[in-house]
């Protein structure tokens, strides 16, 4: 017998599907996607200027012609695709001078390539945490480093949020034969605060734990020339594993692990995301290599972009918003509730702004936001422009 579609009868019986995306729709967590009309955090479409607030391409690199060239450069060169994983055929020249320039850039022995930041992230706690290992992570620390802690099969707890005196109650609370590991990003995605990671590491060394820093949202904008807030770390208090990703300020996809060789060497051995995937399409290495280069050619840019951040939360909080107003170049603009942030969010997509609405499980609940991102395509002007927009928007759905 057919049902609907082709399918068997007995497929359109089930229900599940709809019954869940009800709840979620009742509790104003439905999420749709929504088709962009390009990319970067400016451009031009249908005779419109569009600020976009809800980008990673932090450096503005995503469209610089160096970059482009680099990566079609590539394609003519080795192709669309690796074709196979590093361990097989995989692994090409390519792939290793961009982990040679990266370990150089981040001052560690040896960098790793994934194929994504989660897939890094993953695969790195898989594989340096098993049974009886004790894994510590801050509470609103990303999801790929909470799934990563949840399928080493370790045992694991979570500190509050940046509370180093929470991390040490609880490494001497819990004693374990096995390995402490201590994880944490450094800038917080959603919130923009940064980890007070000296704190943290002096907490990890005191207790003989492994450090785990997810640098993501760092590398590129955070520390000197952009190499993250581990780099003014001194030499004792440096972590053992530094992750990020290709996919934000390097303009390009894919991720990454900073380590000493021996910990590069087993993951190599034991990181099934990395084992059992295809290795990275040159077009995408050969763009972050661009990427890159153009920061270390250019280290300002970081400092550059912190800057219009700072200038552009004193704009938002002299407009009267109820900013979270971190350390960094993202800003939580604080709603609430999950439907408000909708409706906020979709208001201002009508003025050409884009400002994603954040909403549980990604943040806790009650604290749905905009979640606001400065890059380097946003002049001052812009940032004025934005601001102006957003504090109107915001005044006009209060007095609905």
């Amino acid at each position: 017998m057919v049902g609907v579609a082709g399918f068997p009868a007995w497929e359109t019986s089930l229900t599940f599907p709809q019954d869940d995306l009800s709840k979620l729709r009742d509790q104003g967590l439905l999420r749709q996607l929504q088709t962009m009309p390009a990319t970067g955090g400016c451009f031009v479409h249908e005779g419109r200027r569009w600020l976009n607030f809800s980008s990673n391409d932090y450096l503005n690199l995503v469209h610089h012609p160096t970059v482009a060239g680099a990566a079609r450069e590539a394609i003519d060169r080795w192709g669309t695709g690796s074709t196979a994983s590093r361990l097989m055929t995989g692994h090409l020249e390519l792939h290793g001078e961009l982990e040679q320039r990266l370990a150089a850039f981040l001052d560690v022995e040896g960098a790793l390539l994934f194929g994504s930041g989660f897939l890094a992230n993953v695969g790195t706690l898989t594989a340096l945490a098993g049974p009886g290992d004790l894994i510590l992570a801050d509470k609103l620390n990303h999801a790929s480093l909470i799934d990563g802690m949840r399928l080493s099969g370790a045992r694991w707890l979570r500190y509050r949020h940046n509370d180093p005196e929470h991390l040490r109650e609880l490494l001497g609370a819990n004693p374990t034969d096995g390995r402490r590991i201590v994880v944490t990003d450094s800038v917080f995605s959603m919130d923009g605060d940064i980890a007070p990671l000296e704190a943290i590491a002096t907490v990890a060394r005191e207790f003989g734990a492994l450090l785990v820093v997810d640098e993501a949202h760092a590398i590129g904008v955070q520390g000197e020339g952009g190499r993250g807030c581990c780099h003014g770390l001194v030499e004792t208090l440096r972590p053992d594993i530094i992750l990020g990703t290709f996919s934000k300020s390097l303009a390009s996809y894919g991720g990454f692990v900073g380590c000493r060789r021996e910990l590069r060497e087993l993951l190599i051995n034991r990181a099934r995301t990395f084992i059992y995937s295809t290795a990275l399409p040159p077009a995408s290495v050969a763009a972050a290599l661009a990427a890159l280069g153009d920061l270390e050619a250019n280290p300002g840019m970081a400092e550059a972009l912190r800057q219009r951040a700072t200038e552009f939360g004193q704009m938002l909080m002299e407009r009267g918003l109820p900013l979270h107003c971190g350390e960094s170049q993202i800003l939580a603009l604080m709603v609430g509730e999950n439907e408000e942030a909708v409706a906020l969010s979709s208001s201002l997509r009508d003025e050409a702004l884009l400002a994603t609405a954040v909403r549980p499980p990604t943040v806790p609940k009650g604290t749905a936001r905009l979640r606001l991102s400065v890059t380097l395509a946003h002049e001052p002007e812009d940032l004025e422009t934005g601001a102006d927009l957003i504090a109107t928007t915001w005044r006009r759905a209060a007095t609905a």
